[in-house]
Order: structure tokens, then sequence, then C-alpha cells
């Protein structure tokens, strides 16, 4: 189970293209079931309920290694799960674009690379797959061919490439210290401060967090389920993620280093809410919103406590449910509609009203608005900067919170209220409405039935933390 949730996404994306000459009903099916099989095969693992190893001895001590343990199978569930409503949503999405062959084969690729990531026991491993995964969303970002689309395309390639070979430096640092890539041997070793900072500037670059996240809004040129790919819960997850898998499991950062992380946070957090507030692009501004989330996710990690490292991982699953709404009703708002600008926009509430329900209930989740789950998470971080002592850090990311309820707010008004500006858009596909309001529903319930999701998510700390 384990090999395939990573091998079957990676070996079947590469027959979606010849399907496709045959069928594009077949191809788009085809790539389904070909991202149901990791959802299916982590939630398998999750049910057994032990941690299972693979490890194929390589020369130079690049092992394929694979562990699949609380944290891995956590992140593995909320990416698989959120990919395939993404795959699903596009059947109608990208039914009237060219290059759909190439669109599946990259998809999948990603999410294979990402399963490849999260089960990765060995660095060498963990930044193969990293690659791969720069490489796949550098052509879905420029799917649509356009000049200044792939000039977007190839600023995100530069800037989270160049961040990996600092990353990869800092790696081989710990190989010359511990003589293992091999992250059961090297856990707990002392780390040189430059190593920490290579690998932190990956890290940073992967999660377009201050001072590398303006590739992320430039981003939105790709198509809105890619933006939803690469905002919700796959693409700059995989930062935190490998935070939390080297800073806060393999090796637990020095104080000094948890405040440091926390401050980058906490700016990055404050410089991308006030973009929010004043962009006046669609897509632009949900990505500003990702880029002060995952400020808070950073927060609750580097707080190194119990309810910080809980909440931080509630936040990774309940900002990727309602984010990945959030961009696949813009979506639907862009391709309906036929414009991005929010000063173009207005009163589609009128004639979208599903779309709009959808918005509204994952802007709540976002905002951290009771009994939504994004409530429960972002009171969880903040309170593990209060027990890690920060409480002007904790103070401030209350602000962050509330710039998050106005830029909202501003964007649903500006969209969805008022009066039309032009000929008011229609809802789309049923395909797509689905897509949307599962999200939006489930975004609720994972607030309603909290104890679900936190009794999952302690039980991973509890294996992470002493």
């Amino acid at each position: 189970m384990l090999l395939a949730a990573v091998i079957v996404p990676i070996l079947g994306a590469f027959l979606l293209p010849l399907l496709g000459k045959l069928s594009p009903k077949l191809r788009n099916f085809s790539a389904l079931f070909l991202a149901l099989v990791p959802l299916v095969s982590v939630l398998l693992l999750i049910y057994r309920g032990q941690t299972i190893t693979i490890n194929f001895p390589l020369p130079l001590g690049a092992n394929f290694a694979l562990t699949a343990d609380g944290l891995a199978l956590f992140m593995a569930a909320v990416s698989s799960f959120i990919s395939a409503i993404i795959v699903f949503y596009s059947f109608d999405y990208i039914s009237h674009y060219d290059n759909q062959n190439e669109y599946y084969l990259m998809v999948l690729l990603f999410l294979g690379s990402m399963m490849g990531l999260v089960f990765s026991a060995n660095l060498i491993l963990l930044y193969i797959f990293w690659e791969m995964t720069a490489l796949s969303s550098w052509r879905l970002i420029g799917f649509f061919r356009e000049k200044y689309q792939i000039l977007k395309a190839d600023k995100s390639f530069l800037v989270t490439v160049t961040g990996a070979l600092l990353m990869l430096a800092g790696f081989i640092m710990v190989y010359q210290q511990a003589g293992s890539f091999d992250l059961a041997v090297v856990r707990g070793q002392a780390l040189p401060g430059l190593a920490i900072l290579f690998i932190l500037a990956g890290i940073l670059s992967k999660s377009a967090t201050l001072p590398f996240q303006t590739w992320l809004p430039d981003a939105g040129v790709a198509p809105s389920p890619v933006t939803a790919l690469l905002h919700a819960a796959v693409l700059v997850k995989i930062g935190v993620y490998v935070f939390a898998r080297l800073f806060v499991v393999t090796w637990p950062l020095p104080i000094d280093w948890q405040v440091l992380v926390m401050w980058i946070a906490l700016v990055s957090a404050l410089v991308s809410a006030g973009a929010a507030l004043i962009d006046k692009d669609l897509k632009r501004i949900i990505a500003y919103s990702t880029v002060s989330q995952i400020g808070f996710i950073f927060l609750g990690l580097a707080s190194g406590t119990a309810i910080g490292v809980a909440g931080a991982l509630l936040y990774i699953l309940m900002h990727g449910l309602a984010k990945g709404g959030l961009f696949l009703c813009a979506g639907i708002v862009e391709q309906n509609a036929k414009t991005k600008r929010i000063d173009e926009l207005g009163g589609l509430a009128k004639t979208m009203p599903w779309t709009a329900f959808a918005f509204l209930f994952c802007s709540f989740s976002i905002m951290g608005i009771p009994p939504f789950g994004g409530f429960f998470s972002k009171y969880m971080v903040i309170a593990g900067a209060l027990q890690a002592k920060q409480p002007v850090v904790a103070l401030l990311f209350i602000v962050a919170a509330f710039l998050t309820v106005l830029y909202l707010f501003r964007l649903f008004n500006a969209v969805f209220m008022g009066e039309a500006k032009k000929t008011p858009a229609k809802e789309s596909s049923v395909m797509m409405i689905a897509s949307v309001v599962i999200l939006a529903i489930l975004s609720l319930a994972g607030g309603v039935f909290i104890n679900y999701p936190a009794d999952l998510v302690q039980s991973v700390v509890r294996g992470m933390l002493p």
C-alpha cells in the first residue's frame, strides 16, 4: 500500500496522454482513479495504525527509504483527498482548453511526487521528490503558454529551485557531520547554524514565505484547479511539512531559531495581509491570503509546544479544505464572468448562489469564525505562541487574523454583493459546483465535529514530540 501510494500515480501519469489519444473520458476517469489510489492506500494504512518502513539500499547512502508514520499519513491523507477533488473539478474546467493530456500527466506526477516526498525517510530521496514537484508545477503554472504566463512559471521555478539547492547544501553539511542521509540515523544530531539557515531558506522559498513570497501571487496565471493545487493542500504545504519533519521531529530547533522563525512568519503574515487589502485581482488576493495563513502554520510549528504543533497540523487540514474551495470558486467566477478584476464584478450572488454560498463558508473558515474548522486551528497556534512565552508575537498574529476578516469580507462584497457591473454570469456545471460545495460543507463540519480531527492530530503530535 505504501509503494502503491507513491508509484501508481507517478507511473500512471505517463499513461494518461496515451489514453487521451483513445478517449478523453477514459483519460479523465483514469486520472481520477489514479488520484484515488494514494487516498485509499493512506486511509488503509491509517486504519492499520502502525508505522510502516520500506528500505532498499542504494549506493552513496541515497537509500530508497519510505516511512509511513502518523505525520506522513496525516499529510498524505489531506493532500490526496484535496487533489482528488481538484481532478474531479478539472473534468469540466479544463475540457475546452488545449494541452489537456499534459495537464493530467503533470497533475498526477505532482501528486505522486508529493506522496514520495511525504513518505521519504532519506534526505536525498526527499530532495529528488522536492525537485519533481518543482518541475511539474512549473509546467502547470505555464499551462496557457502565453509569454507573460511562461515568465511567471519560470519565476516560480527559479525561486523554488534556488531555495532547493541551498537546502541540498544544508543536507550535505548534515552528511559531513553524521555520515548518513537517513533521517533515523541523523535524528537528534546538533546541526551547525549554517546548515539550519540553508535548509530553512529552501523551506521558506517553497512555502512562499517572506522574502520569497512573490512567486505565489504570480502563479495565479495558471488555471484555477492548478492554483488550488498549489495554494491549498499540496505545493506550499510541502515547506511546512518538511519543517515539521526536520525541525520538530528530527532536529528540534534551538530556542533562538524558533523565535526567529516566529518573527519571519509574523512579518510574512502581516505584509501579505496588507497586500490582500489593496489588490484588485481575485486570484492574487486569495494567493496573498495563502502567504498570510502559512505564517500561522509556521507559528504553531516553531512554538514547539504540543498545542501549537497540534494547531499547525489542524491548520494544514482546515486551510487546505477552505482555500481549495476559494480557488475553485474563483475559477467558476473567472470562467463565467470572463474577468478576475474585482472592480469589474459584483452582484454575482443573485445568479451564482451556490458559488456564493461555498465562497462564504470557506471564507468563514479562513477568517476563523466559530464554529468553522479554521477557528480552532487559529486559536491553538496563537495559544502555542503564548505557551512559548511570546506574547507580543501572539498579539500581532491576532492583528493578522483581524486583517484576514477585513480582506475576505472586502473580497466577498466586491464579487458577490451589490449590483452587477456587466452581464451577470451563471453557475457552472454540476461537477464544478459539487466540488466547491463539498469543500465548503467540510469546512463547517470540520469545526462542528472538531473532536474527530482533533483526536487524530493529537495522536500524531504524541509521536512527534518527546
